[in-house]
């Protein structure tokens, strides 16, 4: 990827929040690299370098800065957004797939050969997929390091690596201190208290509408699954290896996370989802200034600005709430969903038992992730939501819907099941979109629903939507789908902020 020098070098000059993540800034002459705002004294021009990628930077030798957490950065926005192989690829490696499939594993997701990947990586991102995915193992080593009293050993394979000699040796290289000193080095923090509990921040770029985020997840929770209580969203996670539990609480410039995870391998897609649930990686100055440029949003943008698109930490949750809720209302849906949930599986019970009552790194026991813990996430045993064996494993009597559409919900969870549709959050968006619409049962609007919620695909206007047409005629603009589809060209590549906007204007 091509970097400006004179842009980056403005950005980093005037210690520009919004550009964390786009870019790193390395400095030859101190042997560190830095977020574009990090608060040190300004670098000369011969020393600096720039580099798209914390592991472009650890490739030739830097190591994080200590003051600014370059490695705990926001997501960038252009690899969230993109729908091309790399692109899908970043967010398959941040999902952790490297450390559970290796390279093959991710090449094979993908659909391309190793070595075309690898080249492919390099071109745009500096590094290979093996640099970028060492380069997330160091962050999870070091966010273990610093929140918990976890053994190195234990830790080391926690995070991904192979070997504790790896674990010592790579840390010592990205932040030129031994894995000891960075635990010294906390200041005395202490670590939370229960098995598997982590506390950490969730860096965003300004401003963040944490309030239109709360109501969107509030308006849909569902009992033992999700809820939103005293400005802090609770839910129940279901994860590679088991199961587990996040709380999350909007702050100034940061999301607070605390989690509960069954197997602390999982820290990685835990955080990616949940970064991913509340949109954390967009860039909400370009969004809002594209969208402000139209007289009918502008008052809006400038009301509430920083509004972000709610994503899903379960992308087959999110289809079967889009089915589920065709054509009828918010509680309608919910209270369908309710009683699918409510109606036991063999296997979610086996599940939460091997999940949330061992350790899988460890073999220690953990705390069982239905009970609660004071500043612990929960709210009454929250669990993660029905897997695709699970709902096909339901009896008819526990879908409580018409015929047509419980076996809408059996095609979906057949195709998952056997691999001929691809919900994950690397998938190709465009062939997802395609083998949903030939599922019986799935139209434009659900397909749709999907690509902006589950896949994060910005441009999606859902205008056949009852709610977004009400909301365009609330704000005096066309409100049939045709019309609204011709006036939102405007809004590319930003329409699913608008799709929101306009949810939130009915």
């Amino acid at each position: 990827m091509e970097l400006d020098f004179e842009r980056c070098y403005r950005a980093v000059d005037s210690r520009d929040q919004r550009f964390d993540g786009w870019f790193y800034t390395g400095v030859t002459s101190t042997g560190i690299y830095c977020r574009p705002s990090c608060p040190a004294i300004t670098p000369k021009r011969q020393n600096v370098r720039f580099f798209p990628s914390a592991a472009a930077a650890q490739g030739i030798g830097l190591r994080a800065c200590r003051r600014c957490r370059p490695d705990a950065a926001p997501g960038s926005p252009q690899w969230d957004v993109r729908a091309d192989v790399v692109g899908r690829a970043m967010r398959l490696i941040a999902d952790g797939v490297v450390d559970r499939d290796g390279v093959p594993g991710l090449a094979s997701r993908l659909g391309y050969t190793e070595r075309h990947l690898h080249r492919m990586l390099r071109a745009e991102m500096g590094a290979g997929p093996l640099a970028l995915a060492r380069a997330q193992r160091a962050q999870t080593a070091r966010i273990l390091i610093e929140t918990t009293g976890l053994p190195m050993a234990e830790i080391a394979f926690a995070a991904g690596f192979g070997s504790v000699r790896q674990f010592n040796d790579t840390l010592r290289e990205v932040y030129a201190s031994a894995p000891s000193d960075l635990r010294t080095a906390r200041g005395g923090q202490q670590a939370l208290a229960g098995a598997g509990t982590i506390a950490l921040r969730l860096a965003y770029r300004p401003p963040l509408h944490a309030r239109a985020l709360l109501d969107f997840l509030a308006v849909r929770a569902l009992p033992g699954l999700d809820e939103v209580r005293d400005g802090t969203y609770h839910r129940g996670l279901r994860l590679p290896h088991g199961g587990g539990q996040v709380a999350l609480t909007p702050a100034d410039g940061h999301v607070a996370a605390t989690l509960r995870l069954a197997d602390l391998r999982d820290l990685a897609p835990a955080v990616a989802r949940c970064r991913r649930l509340l949109d954390l990686d967009a860039d909400p100055m370009a969004i809002d200034a594209t969208l402000a440029a139209d007289p009918a949003l502008a008052p809006a943008v400038a009301a509430e600005p920083g509004i972000r698109v709610p994503r899903a930490v379960d992308s087959f949750e999110m289809a079967v709430r889009a089915i589920i809720g065709q054509q009828v209302s918010v509680r309608s849906a919910q209270k369908t969903l309710t009683r699918l949930l409510q109606t036991p599986t063999p296997s979610r019970v086996d599940h939460e038992v091997d999940g949330a009552d061992s350790d899988q790194t460890s073999g220690q026991p953990h705390d069982h992730l239905g009970e609660d813990s004071p500043g612990e996430p929960g709210g009454g045993g929250l669990r993660g939501f029905l897997g695709a064996e699970d709902l096909l494993s339901l009896p008819d009597s526990g879908f409580g819907m018409p015929v047509a559409r419980r076996e809408t919900l059996r095609g979906l969870a057949r195709a998952v099941v056997d691999g001929s549709v691809d919900l994950a959050a690397g998938t190709d968006r465009e062939e997802a979109v395609r083998r949903l619409l030939a599922l019986p049962g799935i139209g434009p609007w659900t397909a749709n629903y999907l690509a902006m919620r589950a896949f994060g695909d910005p441009d999606v206007l859902l205008s056949t939507d009852l709610a977004v047409q009400r909301g365009a005629a609330a704000l005096g603009l066309p409100d049939t789908p045709k019309t609204l589809d011709g006036y939102a060209e405007r809004w590319r590549p930003w329409r699913s902020y608008a799709t929101i906007r306009l949810w939130r204007a009915a």
